[in-house]
């Protein structure tokens, strides 16, 4: 339905976290600090990579990617959420709302898709390690990352979209901290039913491709792994998996939730907590989970501290 013949919505008003005054500074002391991390351990991920010549590999792109996704979809939440726990006016412009999930979404989409490419690059570490930097040339993930990014946008697209030009003609207040889908749709009084089918069909799509893609990527991972004959070897390949794994789980596991569960099992305090949890919480995780276990990014730590110091 066009705009143009529904009433001239020009802003929503958000209903936030709490709305509890002695809980709200405390929150948004947590908030600062946790997003600060985002920024810090994002960017020095992205930085450090950058910098470190022996950083300079596939596995290493695709992680640099990842910290990138991380800082932007946090970045269209979190500021506007931390700002809203300590202002009166927690109103955000209808088509910045629009520009809100169309930036989470990209980002959030990307991410989802960067996953399975990961997984597809430690198969093909593992699997042909002497062939592995002329399968994965720079080329090659290049063209990997721009199919990632055009599809994210794409995704984000129709959403925007299809959301946007729905009739908002009773209360403009979103049950929620940041314009995400779901309570968008419960404000509209246009008919909403296709709107879902296309967030239901997309979404599963890329959902079951990117785990599908994890999945099948890890059983040719423990075939290769198999065929090497010393547990020292085995060991060591498996190690390099751990990060991602850990990374994969959190993330795909809080969205299956978020977005898949029962209707009826559906509660606003609970879906606030899971939407906190992957829109600030898993992009702190992910430069942590992969700067812990991974050898290569301590030493280039060290580096450049060493140099820092020197």
């Amino acid at each position: 339905m066009d705009r143009g013949n529904c009433s001239s919505l020009t802003e929503f008003i958000f209903v936030g976290i709490t709305n509890n005054p002695g809980m709200k500074v405390t929150l948004f002391a947590v908030f600062l600090v946790i997003y600060l991390i985002d920024l810090l351990a994002n960017l020095g991920m992205i930085i450090l990579i950058r910098k470190d010549s022996q950083l300079h590999t596939p596995m290493y792109f695709f992680l640099s990617h990842l910290s990138f996704c991380d800082l932007c979809y946090s970045t269209a939440v979190g500021p506007k959420m931390l700002v809203d726990l300590i202002a009166k006016n927690k109103s955000i412009p209808f088509y910045g709302c629009a520009l809100q999930w169309l930036i989470f979404c990209v980002f959030a989409d990307s991410e989802c898709l960067l996953l399975a490419v990961m997984a597809f690059d430690r198969y093909k570490a593992i699997s042909n390690p002497l062939l592995y930097t002329v399968n994965m040339s720079s080329r090659v993930c290049s063209l990997l990352m721009a199919g990632v990014y055009l599809v994210g946008m794409a995704d984000a697209l129709i959403h925007t979209t299809s959301t946007f030009r729905l009739c908002f003609c009773g209360s403009n207040e979103i049950k929620h901290f940041f314009c995400d889908l779901p309570p968008l749709f419960v404000l509209s009084c246009s008919d909403i039913q296709v709107n879902e089918l296309v967030l239901f069909t997309i979404f599963g799509f890329i959902e079951l491709s990117t785990i599908s893609g994890v999945l099948v990527s890890y059983c040719y991972i423990i075939l290769s792994v198999l065929k090497i004959h010393s547990a020292e070897g085995r060991f060591k390949a498996f190690s390099t998996c751990t990060s991602h794994l850990t990374a994969v789980a959190i993330f795909q596991g809080t969205l299956l939730f978020m977005y898949f569960r029962p209707s009826s099992s559906y509660s606003l305090d609970q879906d606030k907590i899971t939407s906190l949890f992957y829109t600030l919480v898993i992009p702190m995780l992910n430069p942590l989970i992969y700067s812990l276990r991974n050898k290569d990014v301590k030493d280039a730590l060290e580096k450049l501290e060493t140099k820092s110091l020197f």
